[in-house]
């Protein structure tokens, strides 16, 4: 399984995937699911994916090569004139790979299953973060609705909730991404480090961060320990129920 995040923000897109795939618990593996493509001064994009690691891995190498769609029509993701057309052309890649793998699957009694966030922003167009499903439609992150989640999203949910608004800055929101995947990584063993992080301020059409936290990233353990702290702290501070017991 996996957990990924994005965050929608006035001043730009914050993406977190972590990388442990799994088939079983003695079959544990580390593979990257945060895919970029970028043309610094045109376009910055970037693709987190949950599910099948053959499927998504089949997406993710026709959107590096480029293919023919259903329509007939060749798609590449660096000619895409707007954020909305880049994740048709994801949803037309998910869709060929369904096309041609999903019945095979089904047949091995396997049921398909995909999904993706893509977030960036192309030159003269806004940023913007969309999540897309197997059958290759998408949804798109807006104020009233500022972060999407895919793979094993309620353990790191409640945080998001509560705190992720349109206009926190930039790093704030990462560190919020970053709590909401820990509690995810304690409570959930198939999601696993390291971590792949990416920072897109609006209006620069280039990734302002890329990063890989590791089990020896000093920020990230710090986060980890001062946030079961606080939360332990938090909750000795509030009174015990007045029952009569």
């Amino acid at each position: 399984m996996t957990y990924c995040v994005g965050l929608y923000l006035n001043d730009g897109i914050v993406l977190l995937a972590d990388s442990r795939t799994n088939a079983g618990v003695d079959s544990i593996a580390t593979f990257g699911k945060l895919h970029v493509w970028e043309q610094p001064g045109d376009r910055a994009l970037a693709l987190c994916t949950a599910g099948n690691l053959a499927l998504s891995q089949a997406v993710v190498t026709l959107l590096r090569d480029g293919f023919i769609g259903e329509d007939g029509k060749g798609h590449d993701l660096m000619q895409a004139a707007t954020m909305f057309e880049a994740a048709g052309i994801v949803g037309s890649a998910i869709r060929e790979v369904a096309r041609r793998d999903g019945e095979g699957l089904k047949q091995q009694g396997l049921e398909p299953s995909l999904s993706m966030l893509l977030g960036g922003q192309i030159a003269g167009r806004p940023h913007a973060l969309y999540m897309l499903y197997y059958a290759g439609n998408f949804i798109r992150a807006t104020e009233d609705t500022p972060f999407l989640q895919i793979g094993e999203i309620k353990y790191g949910k409640p945080i998001l909730d509560r705190v992720i608004q349109p206009d926190m800055p930039l790093l704030q929101a990462a560190k919020c991404a970053l709590v909401s995947m820990d509690s995810t990584l304690r409570s959930n063993i198939s999601v696993g480090l390291p971590l792949d992080l990416v920072i897109l301020r609006q209006g620069e059409q280039r990734f302002t961060l890329r990063k890989r936290l590791t089990e020896e990233d000093a920020y990230f353990s710090s986060i980890r320990g001062l946030w079961g702290e606080g939360l332990r702290k938090v909750f000795g501070t509030i009174p015990d129920p007045d029952w009569g017991l």
